[in-house]
């Protein structure tokens, strides 16, 4: 499954938004009715995964974690504690509660964002500031991946 795009729209008073066309349509032909929404690990946004996918990170997760090791018992406790099982209703709106908006600024305008496999939900203004702020990508991709042999 992948998401491709950055869309626009509007929370109404409830915290409902509407999920972008294109992204209901990748959901539907691949049978996703399921959805889990939790907090970024890194940025003050919200990712919302198809069900099939946060199993997939879960399954992952879960073979990376030591049983016996404290630390990370606790890493997947916080990680699987902050996600919230959402469903879209009939008119394609998803139900974001007050807790994810808060944390996430969000306070009307939003932006979703393919992030592959996966949506980011930005408040508008954090995701311009963080796009701003994060540098030219030209100059990323080549520290990254260093220029090709001629």
């Amino acid at each position: 499954m992948r998401f491709i795009g950055d869309y626009p729209a509007k929370t109404d008073a409830k915290g409902r938004v509407f999920l972008p066309a294109a992204f209901r349509k990748i959901l539907e032909a691949e049978g996703e009715r399921s959805l889990v929404l939790r907090n970024d690990v890194f940025q003050k946004c919200l990712v919302l995964y198809p069900e099939s996918v946060w199993n997939a990170q879960l399954d992952d997760l879960r073979t990376r974690v030591n049983p016996w090791n404290s630390q990370q018992q606790m890493m997947l406790r916080l990680f699987e504690a902050d996600a919230e099982p959402v469903e879209l209703d009939a008119q394609g709106r998803l139900l974001i509660s007050k807790r994810k908006l808060q944390y996430a600024g969000i306070e009307g305008d939003v932006r979703f964002l393919a992030m592959v496999d996966r949506i980011e939900i930005w408040s508008k203004q954090a995701l311009e500031e963080v796009m701003s702020a994060s540098g030219d990508l030209g100059n990323q991709m080549e520290q990254m991946f260093g220029q090709l042999p001629a």
